[in-house]
């Protein structure tokens, strides 16, 4: 039988950036909120001398425990999910902070099309541009009225970034300098300027100054270690959740985190939610904590297991196009790289940090002509310089046997003479990528598993090739000695490591028969739980998420406090 406590203002599912930035927000201002993190709790003095590759990168001990909760994974709906045992395609932080802790920094802001990105291709090329099978839909808020959500969160983390000088692109104002420019960085903005693109300084939640923001968080500018994805940053120069909203949250004495709080269901009754059913993890004990707002905070993907399985919402069914609830899943395509290899020229590849780099957006959003193109959207193009650890990184060209005295002699060679040019390219929705209960596999109480049905589709596919020519095009300008562009995209390979950016499956819109929630991120049929975070995205863009994610959360908190002070109801 489950222990219920006492009633408060607010529980969060989930403890990183939505859950820390809704406490923060909330607390401040005198409501009681309760955060249930299922993972440990953490600290700076945490990452205090932890810059072993082997435990944290390799070995993965800030990641979800797969062997206590995994997802199944297939490619197309005909076939059978098989439960993923080991991390690949994507790394879910657990523990307080979640992957806001472990991440790399970068922090893009979605682009003016990205929100409208339905009426404003309809607009420019025609309905006849859109495929049958891909559920484009605008997200029911634009740009304008989400930027006084982006500039919070540029305040919060201290954002380090230059202009975007692509023409038309939204100002922005920066709180601090952009990152240092490295040699690689210079020679790809000098490339990239002669052949008439617009190259500028990746934004970084990584600090290049130090900073205090607006709550009186100080945090110390970044060392360039080069220890950033996959592991906390012991100076505190990259934000995490850890670092910046918690400690506010905290020193308001409104807000306590339980850890080892494993939440199970939302419970509800006649359209509104009544708490949340939990499991202390280290006792084994069932409770109850009852709540006039339910906000459910986790990771994207855990987000719509417990809808499902808490039966809120109606199911996406793929045969049918009926349903909300797992629908327009999207992850992001990473594949249209290219490689170069320098034979007079070195660089200090092991320095860095994650989220510097030299980034265009040329070939992003609708910012080129797609008339004759066979797909919409793009992606980013970018050099990065995020530190490269002897363990993972070991680049050779094409045609180098895998072993032996020929492949020792080209690691050496060309350890410090290879450089990247990547994309993070958008993925478009589609009919038959969504996120479902599987009907076989359950984890450690039974519960049924997150299945997830993903695919490239040929929008992502036609988009890789044509991205690819033009980080090759780069490369070549850059001048390098041999060139490898990547091969064609294939199908989403589930066990090698792409971006952590999962999408959708709870999305906002401005209707309730093809959105889970409104522009407050208030659910349609369940007017006091709020799920921000990214399952809002109706599609995945081509850039980074986190972003968006923080914008979206302040405006989750402004919806909050309106719902709390209103006595309920619909907020739009």
């Amino acid at each position: 039988m489950a222990t219920k406590l006492p009633k408060v203002d607010i529980v969060t599912v989930g403890v990183g950036w939505t859950g820390g930035i809704i406490a923060a927000e909330l607390a401040k201002k005198g409501y009681k909120v309760v955060g249930l993190e299922r993972g440990k709790a953490r600290t700076t003095a945490d990452y205090l001398m932890v810059h072993d590759e082997l435990r944290y990168a390799s070995r993965l001990e800030m990641m979800q425990d797969l062997s206590k909760e995994t997802w199944t994974l297939r490619h197309d709906p005909d076939q059978t999910a098989l439960p993923m045992r080991q991390h690949g395609s994507f790394l879910i932080g657990d523990g307080l902070g979640g992957s806001g802790e472990h991440w790399n920094g970068l922090t893009y802001r979605f682009m003016p099309y990205d929100f409208e990105i339905y009426t404003k291709t309809v607009e420019r090329y025609g309905k006849d541009k859109i495929p049958a099978d891909m559920p484009l839909q605008d997200w029911g808020i634009t740009y304008d009225e989400l930027e006084p959500y982006f500039d919070k969160f540029d305040q919060l983390i201290g954002l380090s970034g230059e202009q975007n000088p692509f023409p038309g692109s939204p100002k922005v104002e920066y709180p601090t300098a952009p990152l240092l420019n490295t040699p690689s960085m210079k020679m790809f903005k000098e490339a990239a300027t002669k052949l008439g693109y617009h190259p500028y300084t990746a934004p970084a939640a990584t600090l290049s100054e130090d900073y205090t923001n607006p709550d009186g968080i100080t945090r110390g500018a970044c060392q360039y270690c080069g220890f950033c994805e996959r592991f906390g940053c012991e100076y505190g120069a990259k934000a995490s959740p850890v670092v910046t909203v918690l400690p506010v949250a905290k020193e308001t004495g409104n807000h306590e985190v339980r850890n080892f709080s494993y939440v199970r269901r939302v419970l509800h009754e006649n359209g509104k939610a009544t708490g949340v059913l939990y499991v202390d993890t280290n006792t084994g004990e069932e409770f109850i904590q009852e709540a006039d707002v339910v906000v459910i905070s986790a990771y994207a993907i855990n987000n719509v297991r417990l809808l499902l399985n808490s039966k809120l919402g109606k199911p996406y069914d793929p045969k049918t196009g009926k349903g909300v609830v797992g629908k327009n899943y999207a992850y992001q395509i990473t594949s249209a790289s290219t490689t170069g290899y320098f034979e007079d020229k070195e660089f200090n590849l092991y320095a860095g940090t994650g989220a510097l780099a030299s980034v265009l957006d040329d070939f992003n959003g609708d910012n080129f002509d797609h008339t004759d193109l066979d797909f919409i959207h793009g992606g980013n193009i970018a050099l990065g310089h995020y530190g490269k650890r002897p363990i993972a990184n070991n680049s050779t060209p094409k045609g180098t046997p895998s072993w032996g005295a020929e492949f020792k002699d080209a690691s050496v060679k060309y350890a410090n003479r290879t450089l990247s040019i990547g994309s993070q390219g958008s993925v478009m929705p589609h009919k038959n990528n969504y996120l479902d209960l599987d009907p076989t596999y359950t984890d450690q109480f039974g519960d049924p598993l997150l299945r997830m049905t993903f695919n490239y589709r040929e929008n992502e596919r036609n988009q890789q090739k044509f991205i690819r020519d033009i980080t090759t095009k780069i490369m070549k300008e850059m001048g390098a000695d041999i060139i490898d562009p990547a091969g064609d995209q294939g199908d989403w390979d589930t066990t090698k490591y792409q971006t952590t950016h999962n999408t959708g499956g709870a999305i906002m819109g401005a209707d309730p028969e093809t959105s889970v929630l409104n522009s407050y991120l208030q659910m349609w049929d369940c007017e006091n739980v709020f799920i921000p975070g990214a399952s809002a995205f109706p599609h995945n863009s081509g850039m980074n998420p986190t972003g968006t994610v923080g914008a979206l959360a302040y405006r989750a908190a402004e919806g909050i406090e309106k719902y709390l002070k209103n006595g309920g109801g619909s907020l739009v």
